[in-house]
């Protein structure tokens, strides 16, 4: 078992910074890459970031690539995603997931481990 819990979420203004932090826990849990997601109101989960424990492996959507940033503190097993240049349209509640690197990137899904989510809100 695989276990996520995510902080950071705030209310920020546009062009601000922020970051989030997904804490994981479980045995097995760097066996997994991980992952950033987000929801916004009325909108399907969009994929954000993936990266790899072991490191150099990196993959971030469009939207948010040269302004979002994801790493690993793997002493501390913890996952950050660090956001720059917010938008009102990063607004979303973010999710933290574990799953294989690829499948996080191309199918996630309910058999991967997710977390409860923080909510980020960027004020215009």
């Amino acid at each position: 078992q695989v276990q996520l819990v995510e902080s950071g979420g705030a209310l920020v203004q546009a062009g601000g910074s922020l970051r989030l932090s997904c804490a994981a826990s479980g045995r097995t849990v760097k066996s997994y890459a991980m992952g950033w997601f987000r929801q916004a109101p009325g909108k399907e989960r969009e994929f954000v970031a993936a990266i790899r424990w072991s490191g150099g492996s990196t993959y971030y959507a469009d939207s948010v690539k040269g302004r979002f940033t994801i790493s690993t503190d793997n002493a501390k097993n913890t996952v950050y995603l660090q956001m720059n240049s917010l938008k009102p349209e990063d607004t979303a509640v973010y999710y933290c997931a574990a799953s294989g690197y690829v499948k996080l990137i191309t199918s996630p899904g309910r058999d991967d481990y997710w977390g409860q989510g923080t909510q980020v809100t960027v004020s215009s």
